[in-house]
């Protein structure tokens, strides 16, 4: 199996929980936060979309500026947004080649580091990670008690 194909997988066993605790937020709960300095919950769930896109996009193309690249969708349905980006993120990966998960990126002005791509990924991965378990915290507070676990295995 590819590299690709096992990142793809890797991906989406965690990206799959995201989009069903995403589907279960409500348009009058986009707002919702828990504190008064937290992301609301559009903010949480387009930041977790948007960011893992560019990791992905930067870890494709070795070019850091695709990191810092600003998204705007004109979509406002979380749902839909999660389908597309999660769509567009799984291509990325998945026209990676053997030889680009290795490829070094040279992130030096925005982590200070030179980093393989897969690296690059694994951190994306970790972002998703940490905050999938705070929008589970959200959307338990919303009232939600029937939760997916927090990975999809098979």
């Amino acid at each position: 199996m590819s590299r690709a194909k096992k990142w793809v997988q890797y991906f989406l066993s965690h990206r799959l929980v995201t989009m069903e605790l995403i589907n279960k937020i409500d348009e009058a709960h986009y707002d919702y936060k828990p504190t008064p300095t937290s992301m609301t919950a559009k903010q949480l769930a387009t930041h977790m979309l948007f960011s893992f896109y560019n990791f992905a996009n930067t870890a494709k193309h070795g070019d850091p500026a695709l990191f810092r690249q600003k998204i705007e969708d004109p979509e406002t349905n979380l749902a839909k947004l999660a389908e597309t980006y999660t769509e567009k993120t799984k291509q990325l990966i998945q026209s990676m080649s053997d030889d680009d998960f290795d490829r070094t990126l040279d992130l030096t002005s925005i982590f200070g580091v030179q980093i393989p791509a897969k690296q690059f990924l694994q951190m994306a991965m970790d972002h998703e990670i940490h905050h999938k378990g705070q929008l589970f915290v959200y959307v338990r507070d919303m009232g939600h008690t029937d939760l997916p676990l927090f990975v999809k295995r098979g």
